[in-house]
């Protein structure tokens, strides 16, 4: 769904739509304390980002270090307590588990209502949720889209579905060739190239080809004769 940049996504979360047994990996915008104690009632597990501002108990709280004295990952079970508008107190328990990124070196805590899982696995799961981020910096890097052609609701939306389509055929296109391209360049090339009559599959696994036959024929031609002999 696209909305407005002003517009909260929480309304998207709806534990309805979801059946005992899925996993449900989201932003910190979506963190909703009703919904999320719906979510466990449904059996749906979920794992999101812990956001700095939120008020809990900390019921248990243990941390397992390294061979060189550094922490690991934390665990901490966790109550979240709020009352809502019908007057009835939410007590909603959860784990929060918060590892080094290595990459980033940061701390990163996460939230789930998931008490059972080894703690690799909530991180692994986490960690499928960056493939989105990815994409979207893949696109903004290669599909700019700062200007759009048309204003309302619907031709926005239909250019960000070309985008997502180009993007996809480009995906596939770099997935089946032999010769190793980046995304960039296989965008920068079929850009190039795509008013042309083509086979893309061929031209991109070996682009040398054309030009190895002319300078293979013009080796063989007889010499010219020169113009002041």
């Amino acid at each position: 769904k696209f909305t407005s940049a002003a517009t909260n996504d929480s309304f998207m979360l709806k534990p309805t739509n979801l059946s005992k047994g899925d996993i449900l990996v989201m932003d910190r915008a979506y963190i909703n304390y009703e919904k999320f104690e719906q979510l466990t009632r449904r059996g749906v597990i979920y794992v999101t980002k812990l956001k700095k501002s939120l008020k809990y108990t900390i019921e248990s709280d243990t941390m397992y270090q390294t061979s060189d004295g550094l922490m690991e990952v934390r665990i901490q079970h966790v109550t979240f307590t709020k009352t809502i508008k019908t007057c009835e107190t939410i007590h909603h328990h959860a784990r929060i588990i918060t590892y080094v990124d290595g990459q980033k070196h940061k701390l990163i805590s996460l939230l789930t209502n998931d008490l059972e899982y080894n703690p690799a696995e909530i991180i692994a799961i986490y960690r499928q949720r960056w493939e989105i981020e990815l994409l979207f910096k893949q696109m903004k890097q290669n599909f700019p889209l700062k200007y759009f052609y048309g204003e309302s609701a619907n031709a926005i939306k239909i250019q960000i579905w070309v985008t997502l389509i180009a993007n996809l055929l480009l995906m596939v296109m770099q997935k089946g060739l032999t010769r190793k391209w980046s995304f960039s360049g296989l965008a920068t090339m079929v850009r190039i190239t795509l008013m042309y009559y083509v086979d893309f599959c061929s031209l991109f696994n070996n682009p040398e080809k054309d030009w190895e036959s002319i300078l293979s024929e013009a080796s063989g031609a007889p010499p010219e004769p020169s113009l002041f002999y």
